[in-house]
Formats: structure tokens, sequence, C-alpha cells
């Protein structure tokens, strides 16, 4: 096996416990609530250069990402989690350079009974 990979490393941004409200629901009525839908993400890309220059202009900012998030999940309806979160990884995708997106999107209480959340996690490639 010895020698150098040609692939690149492959490091993390995490944010994580991001809460949106979304119009979220198979039932109309549920969308008009707007509720708070958790969102977790993981970006990766190469942070070599922002580790050695301490300089944000050379990784992804964090608040510009939350923005993103925000905007996709208030621009439209959406009646699945799977819609909203496929929505939000195109998104990142389109918009910052990362080579893979992870994404995990919980809907909160989303049945009568003691459940919590329910959610997806997804995983998209650029």
């Amino acid at each position: 096996m010895g020698g150098v990979s040609n692939w690149p490393p492959m490091d993390t941004i995490l944010l994580e416990g991001i809460v949106v409200p979304a119009e979220l629901g198979v039932i109309r009525a549920e969308r008009r609530m707007r509720r708070p839908v958790d969102i977790d993400i993981e970006l990766q890309l190469d942070l070599r250069a922002a580790g050695e220059s301490d300089r944000l202009a050379n990784t992804i900012d964090y608040g510009e990402v939350y923005k993103t998030v925000e905007a996709v999940a208030q621009e439209r309806e959406y009646r699945l989690v799977e819609a909203l979160a496929e929505a939000i990884a195109r998104a990142l995708l389109e918009a910052y350079p990362v080579d893979l997106c992870r994404l995990k999107v919980r809907k909160r209480s989303p049945v009568p009974g003691n459940l919590s959340h329910a959610g997806v996690a997804i995983e998209r490639r650029r």
C-alpha cells in the first residue's frame, strides 16, 4: 500500500442544532402552523488553507450557511421532510465549494403519542 494518496483529506464543518420554522406536513393545516424543524449539517471540504491562514476567506462562513438553510426552509411549503432535506442539500452544494453534504432534518412531535422527533438523514455529493 505505501505511497501518498492522491485523495484530498475530508475535513468537516459541523453546524448542529439549527432550528428554523418551516411549512412542513402532509396535511395543509399542519403546513400552515409553520412549526420549527431541527437540522444538523456536515459539510466536507479541504480546510487546510483555512487552518494555515486563519482567514475566513479560506473557509465557509457559518452565518451564510445558516441564512441559506433558513431561506430554503421558508421559500415554499414542503409536504415531506425528505423534500425539505433534498432542497437544503441541493442549495448547499450549489452555493458552497463542498465535496459532500450530510444533513439530518427532524420534525418535532410529528404524530400524536410519545414521539419527540421524526426525520431523515441524507448524504449528497457534488
